[in-house]
């Protein structure tokens, strides 16, 4: 079988980058392509929901990719699920949202869970979605959510270790938990800047993908 061809799609540049290494460490001998939308999470946060409009861009979007020859589809944009589940309905390959295998995997760690953003905006949708497959799997679920929008700032300055910084210190109240979320693909990095402390898992969006879609393809 011919090495896959998986389409990315961004909506911020910062999390290009994170993926992409994922899948060079993990998995090289898929080929990526990368197409970004950066006016996407401009246009939620002036809109202050996901509108019928913002959708239809991510059909056309899962569209576009499928026609130029994409075996799977991610999305690394955590803001936009039911947007990405009408991509998913519009495409007959594999498309993947964001944050769903690694949720899986904190689910499977226990059911209190930290989630954590840089993108405050993404919050509710994160956690609506992690509620709902808690629900599937009859969890019982107890979520800490922290917002550290001064990352975001942060990694977008090329402050990179201060971004690391700013994440981790958020991370310190989170002690009980079984799984802690990073839950944008740019807060990646910041994972080994978060002290081990036994029992809890420090989880990343890249990590968890590229191993559900390399799993998911090869079978």
């Amino acid at each position: 079988m011919a090495a896959p061809r998986i389409a990315l799609i961004h909506a911020t540049p910062v999390a290009i980058e994170p993926i992409v290494s994922a899948f060079q460490r993990m998995w090289p001998e898929a080929q990526t392509t990368n197409l970004l939308d950066d006016a996407l999470a401009h246009d939620l946060a002036a809109a202050g929901k996901l509108t019928d409009e913002l959708i239809d861009r991510f059909v056309t979007l899962a569209r576009y990719v499928h026609d130029c020859g994409a075996d799977a589809v991610l999305f690394t944009c955590s803001a936009f699920g039911p947007a990405i589940e009408a991509a998913r309905r519009a495409v007959p390959v594999p498309v993947l949202k964001p944050n769903e295998a690694m949720f899986d995997e904190a689910l499977a760690a226990g059911t209190r869970v930290g989630l954590i953003a840089t993108f405050e905006p993404s919050i509710p949708a994160l956690r609506q979605e992690l509620e709902e497959l808690a629900a599937l799997k009859q969890a019982t679920l107890h979520i800490v959510t922290r917002a550290v929008p001064a990352a975001l700032a942060a990694l977008h300055a090329g402050q990179c270790a201060e971004h690391d910084k700013l994440i981790a210190a958020a991370a310190e109240g989170m002690i009980d938990c079984d799984a802690i979320i990073l839950g944008q693909f740019s807060m990646a990095s910041a994972a080994r800047a978060i002290p081990d402390h036994p029992g809890r898992k420090v989880l990343t969006s890249p990590a968890s993908a590229v191993a559900r879609l390399r799993e998911t393809l090869r079978s």
